[in-house]
């Protein structure tokens, strides 16, 4: 998972560059990263389409930029070739996934590069969607059209993880967020867990949400902690749809995430679960939604079904190793704060998923490890197929 705009921060709008650039491979790479940065600001808002971004460049100078800023509206490729004009015959285009070759909401963007008349097209990976997959590059070089693939091919699709995850497995790409000591506890043996990091780590925690399309918690975490969920923006559409999993719906009255002006708020829950309750998160302007056999692999079907790319999941350590259990996690952020807290009730990230061997361990792969603040952050991803059984 990107956390937003991290990686790529080159701006290069007014750049010049050398005349001959076709072999460039260091010039390739530079406006593939810009490709990155423009596709990026779109994080949180695209479900289901993907991050994409484009540049076009003329005569050594970039002429035409542009992103796709949501479902509906025009991909990168249309932005860019707006901006550029007729400065995009003989151009060279540059666009993070692979340009679209088929009528969905908007017309295929192949066809938009052809009409242009463009000399060459720098694709940083194919489109995993049955419906391109390679067909617009294929479309592409029939016209005539160079057509060069995969640079920075790693970094493309690591922005867009949740639209290839969707693409392929059909359901949203999870994200497992905790905050821990280096005693592994996610709050002291009294409930108190404000604040285990910094505020550094906190202000990456805001921008995770802010490009993910929705944030899950369970019951537990609602009444302890009476968290917000937001990205602390100020700007609504920034902000995840907040999800709290409750299957009795035995939820504090007064709430945080009842107050829906700043954030869209869905409870999950049980048919026929505290009809009273349902009424009174109704009225608050809370969405209510009756699963039957409520759980983690449930409520990513459903939050499928509704369009969602990316879920984080900022859950106690019960909901989380259920989470785990029934493969509705992909990778995991720990954030690790150079704190000791002690005490055998103290809570862990994730309760017990019923591994008695340390050759079970489930061992991330990708690792990485960055500092934030005075805290840590590991970030990586669980291997496929090798969730544990289901705990109890």
């Amino acid at each position: 998972m990107h956390l937003k705009n991290e990686m790529h921060q080159i701006d290069m709008s007014n750049a010049q560059f050398p005349t001959d650039n076709s072999q460039n491979r260091e010039f390739d790479i530079a406006m593939m990263g810009r490709c990155l940065e423009l596709a990026g600001r779109a994080a949180g808002r695209t479900a289901p389409n993907p991050l994409v971004g484009c540049v076009i460049v003329r005569d050594c100078q970039i002429v035409g930029t542009g992103f796709h800023p949501a479902a509906g509206q025009p991909h990168a490729e249309v932005f860019a070739l707006g901006e550029a004009g007729e400065q995009a015959k003989g151009a060279t285009v540059y666009v993070s996934l692979e340009p679209c070759n088929h009528y969905g909401r908007t017309p295929p963007c192949s066809e938009a590069l052809i009409a242009a008349g463009v000399a060459k097209v720098v694709v940083g990976m194919v489109d995993p969607n049955p419906q391109v997959a390679g067909s617009g590059i294929a479309k592409l070089r029939q016209a005539g059209i160079e057509v060069a693939v995969g640079v920075e091919e790693e970094a493309c699709r690591r922005l867009n993880e949740g639209f290839i995850h969707r693409m392929l497995q059909r359901k949203p790409f999870g994200i497992l967020k905790y905050a821990m000591t280096l005693d592994g506890k996610i709050a002291t043996n009294t409930g108190h867990s404000a604040w285990v990091t910094s505020t550094e780590a906190r202000a990456e925690v805001h921008k995770l949400r802010k490009a993910c399309d929705a944030v899950i918690i369970g019951a537990n975490t609602a009444r302890k902690d009476n968290p917000r969920l937001t990205s602390r923006s100020g700007d609504r559409a920034d902000n995840p749809l907040r999800v709290v999993m409750s299957r009795n719906l035995d939820l504090p009255r007064k709430a945080h995430l009842w107050d829906t002006t700043q954030a869209d708020t869905l409870v999950l829950t049980e048919v026929g679960a505290n009809l009273d309750f349902q009424r009174f998160l109704t009225e608050k302007g809370v969405e209510v939604v009756e699963i039957s056999s409520l759980s983690p692999a449930a409520a990513m079907a459903y939050l499928y079904d509704r369009s969602f790319l990316s879920v984080l999941w900022e859950c106690g350590g019960i909901l989380a190793a259920k989470a785990i259990a029934e493969g509705a996690v992909q990778k995991v952020l720990a954030f690790i704060a150079p704190k000791i807290i002690g005490g055998q009730t103290a809570p862990s990230p994730v309760a017990d998923l019923g591994l008695t061997e340390m050759t079970e361990a489930l061992s991330l792969e990708k690792v990485t490890v960055r500092p934030i603040g005075s805290d840590y952050l590991i970030e990586g991803y669980l291997p496929r197929n090798s969730v544990p059984s289901k705990p109890n």
